[in-house]
């Protein structure tokens, strides 16, 4: 493939998230990406026990936050909404951590 086209695949692969991450709505409350997994999965639940005091506390003040927004049925100004280029993922190394370790895990149970 030549360079041309693989650069403009990837414009277009970026635009395309872009464009999927306004249209999920969870930016409009201030939420940043990883605050909408679900805690009941166990991997989620023990990156989030692994997560510094200082993050955790911000990601609860978010979703408490975006629960009181989506109550009274208003979203965030404009200019409040988490950019996708602004968003980052606080869990994903953690989680990413906690997914190796289980495989890791269960690998050594299949041995």
């Amino acid at each position: 493939m030549n360079l041309g086209l693989t650069k403009i695949l990837c414009m277009f692969t970026v635009a395309l998230r872009k464009w999927a991450y306004n249209l999920s709505g969870f930016n409009k409350y201030g939420l940043h990406h990883d605050d909408c997994y679900d805690e009941d999965n166990p991997d989620v639940k023990e990156a989030l026990r692994r997560l510094p005091a200082h993050l955790l506390d911000e990601r609860n003040f978010r979703i408490v936050r975006a629960m009181q927004l989506s109550l009274q049925k208003i979203v965030l100004p404009k200019e409040e909404w988490v950019k996708f280029e602004e968003d980052n993922k606080y869990l994903k190394p953690y989680l990413e951590e906690v997914i190796k370790e289980r495989e890791e895990k269960e690998d050594w149970k299949k041995k």
